[in-house]
């Protein structure tokens, strides 16, 4: 309902800042930001908007007082003024690479100030761009300041319309780390310790998780007490990724389950937002899923 600009959270009288970016990774860069923003007495409200439900599952474990969550609206321009209409931000701050002409046209309308922030575009975005020249350039020269990852954006963004662009780095590099997600339980660091982890798979897609179980069952034939990590890229598919590892005779636990790992356990599949840096951590060798498909390697950040 939110998407169609159904709205029931309460806007606070103040100055409100709104921030969009798409799914987790771009949540997690612009909370260290957030965070800072919140102790601003003159900032009333911090309005963040996403448009999945795995960053607003992440949302929800941070703990903060002046932020809500709302899903990013429909960019039509009926919806996009109703949102606006009901939000009035003050500034907004939009992530990476999310380019929505009708809200960027009806913010601009307004004389709202708009920041790209943390701002990548691919050699593929700018060539779809590039095809209708003359409107991306009125989208793109209508930010007042466009905040690049690296060289190859700045250009990019140059040559698309935008005016004022500086180029600041990757923010993913500062993301922040949730509080009470910053070390594994004693039960399960307990059970890796008595383990060898082969290695972990981060990200995986569609079929990589089979190909990687085929290689840890290779692999136990020298490493008896072997155990393998690994955390699809959409962790709804976890249940399938299970049972179709138990048909192939491997024995697989699931993170968020809560039981006792079973000490013949094979594949320790990670189904929960937010931890995969801390499995990174306790595995020496990674593969990173997109790579076996037609998709391209996941970024590593």
């Amino acid at each position: 309902l939110e998407k169609l600009g159904i709205l029931n959270a309460k806007r606070k009288l103040g100055k409100l800042i709104w921030f969009h970016g798409s799914s987790v990774g771009e949540i997690l860069s612009v909370m260290p930001l957030i965070e800072k923003l919140e102790k601003k007495k003159n900032i009333k409200q911090i309005l963040l908007t996403s448009n999945t439900l795995s960053s607003a599952k992440v949302f929800n474990n941070f703990k903060l007082k002046k932020t809500i969550h709302q899903f990013f609206p429909i960019d039509s321009n009926f919806i996009t003024k109703k949102f606006l209409n009901y939000w009035k931000p003050s500034l907004a701050i939009f992530t990476e690479s999310e380019i929505w002409p009708n809200i960027i046209l009806n913010l601009k309308s307004r004389n709202t100030p708009l920041i790209l922030l943390n701002a990548r575009i691919t050699k593929k975005t700018y060539k779809k761009w590039k095809k209708i020249s003359f409107f991306s350039r009125s989208i793109f020269n209508k930010f007042d300041i466009c905040l690049a990852q690296n060289d190859e954006t700045k250009n990019y963004l140059k040559k698309l319309g935008a005016e004022n662009i500086k180029k600041l780095g990757n923010l993913k590099f500062s993301e922040t780390t949730l509080k009470n997600i910053n070390k594994i339980n004693k039960n399960t660091q307990k059970f890796f310790d008595s383990k060898k982890i082969l290695f972990g798979a981060i990200s995986t897609h569609q079929n990589e998780e089979i190909f990687c179980t085929k290689i840890h069952a290779d692999l136990k034939k020298k490493y008896i007490n072997g155990v393998t990590i690994i955390i699809p890229r959409h962790i709804h598919r976890a249940p399938d990724i299970k049972e179709e590892i138990e048909k192939i005779g491997l024995k697989v636990h699931l993170h968020s389950s809560g039981r006792k790992i079973d000490n013949k356990t094979d594949i320790y599949l990670v189904d929960t937002f937010g931890e995969t840096k801390l499995f990174i951590k306790i595995c020496k060798t990674v593969f990173l899923g997109g790579s076996l498909i037609q998709h391209g390697g996941q970024n590593p950040l």
